[in-house]
């Protein structure tokens, strides 16, 4: 670094997958001050993935699965205020004003925020009982207790993305009976293709948990021990625990309160910088462009959290760095672990390649002769090769990927 940071402060608003990440790299990249993490979240900053799936299926709370050990934090002089929320942010000033009044000053500001559930305007929603979203460990303890304590144990979840159907998994294994409801003509209508739409559904039927898609919800009734879940078709389900997972809504007022410029999220440079020169954002609170894919968008996923983090944390230690990597995201579904990685957006020509074993393919999405994304099912191989060839943009012979004859190997499928 240029010029020295020992009486320099960094201030980091939200502890989770960005935050805490960026404030070790920001350690490693060389930074000398002082680095303040806030989060309005009492618990020590935890492994978010797990709370839909494994979490949601153990009585073990988030001490074991933590982002980085409390010694961690120790060793590196990083500060972690937990259960304190930061109200406003001064940019002319460099300052941030906290919930309790008092101010903290800074010369470095990154917004970490990321993004909380969208509940939808479902007449009765608010007056429900045992009604929660799956954003955060208390989350995912009031609905195992919630299905615990139950005696039928009847569950609905309003939305087919991968959060409702992980959620339906986990709750079928504790024993309960689990009804779907999704807005669209089919499950994960928004990120895939219907081909693993289908798989999806046929996984969850197989398992005992019931899809109903077109299902759009209009009111759900409040009874003496449940709740009626009622849909525009007439449609009716008793239920003794609701899971809301029909998107989210990113924590971006306290940038564009600040003056930050706010465009389907927090809008930032190649470097993670928002339109202020001390001031950067990282995580699912973020638009920015990808280099490869040439466009802009927002992610919500661990890689691009930790990805990020670093990319701000080398920019702030001014080092030259560009962000550009190939988003890459997992999911887990009772026996299946499925691996994707690229984006398939504007693909106009799909491949499956069927493997031997039960429940295992791959799908290839292509635009034209590009390889845009792979989704892996129970084969890992395919990831990694997928990877491999998005990055480089080496032509394939397409003919050959769902070809069992042909090795699966680098140099098997290249035109």
């Amino acid at each position: 670094m240029s010029s020295t940071t020992q009486n320099k402060v960094c201030i980091v608003i939200g502890a989770s997958h960005a935050g805490v990440n960026f404030a070790f790299a920001l350690r490693r990249e060389g930074w000398e001050g002082e680095i303040i993490l806030y989060d309005n979240d009492k618990e020590f900053p935890y492994h978010r993935p797990p709370l839909s799936k494994a979490y949601l299926t153990s009585e073990e709370g988030t001490e074991q699965s933590l982002l980085f050990p409390k010694e961690n934090y120790k060793t590196d002089n990083i500060v972690l205020k937990l259960g304190i929320a930061v109200n406003t942010i001064n940019k002319e000033e460099k300052t941030i004003t906290l919930a309790n009044g008092s101010v903290q000053q800074y010369d470095k500001l990154v917004i970490a925020t990321g993004a909380r559930p969208f509940l939808p305007p479902i007449q009765g929603l608010d007056l429900a009982k045992n009604v929660f979203p799956m954003r955060t460990a208390e989350d995912a303890i009031n609905i195992r207790k919630t299905i615990n304590k139950s005696l039928t144990k009847r569950a609905v979840i309003i939305g087919g993305g991968y959060i409702g159907l992980e959620t339906a998994a986990s709750l079928k294994k504790l024993g309960a009976n689990v009804v779907v409801l999704e807005r669209e003509e089919r499950v994960l209508a928004r990120v895939t293709a219907p081909v693993m739409s289908d798989f999806f559904t046929q996984l969850h039927q197989n398992n005992g948990v019931k899809i109903l898609t077109s299902k759009n919800v209009i009111s759900i009734e409040n009874k003496d021990d449940h709740n009626v879940v009622v849909c525009d078709d007439g449609t009716k389900l008793n239920a003794d625990l609701i899971v809301v997972g029909v998107g989210i809504k990113v924590n971006s007022e306290l940038a564009q309160n600040a003056g930050i410029v706010i465009e389907n999220g927090i809008k930032v440079d190649e470097t993670a910088k928002t339109n202020d020169t001390d001031i950067y954002a990282i995580g699912d609170c973020t638009y920015h462009f990808n280099p490869h894919y040439k466009y802009h968008l927002r992610l919500e996923s661990v890689q691009n959290a930790v990805d990020q983090a670093k990319t701000a944390a080398k920019a702030i230690c001014e080092q030259e760095v560009v962000y550009d990597t190939i988003p890459w995201f997992w999911s887990d579904q009772f026996d299946v672990k499925l691996q994707i990685v690229g984006l398939s957006k504007g693909y106009n020509q799909i491949i499956i390649r069927q493997e031997e074993a039960k429940n295992s393919f791959s799908t290839w999405y292509f635009k034209d002769d590009e390889l845009l994304a792979v989704d892996a099912v129970n084969f890992a191989k395919a990831y990694v090769l997928g990877t491999k060839f998005i990055k480089s943009k080496q032509k394939l012979d397409k003919s050959k990927i769902s070809d069992l004859s042909i090795p699966f190997k680098p140099n098997s499928f290249l035109a």
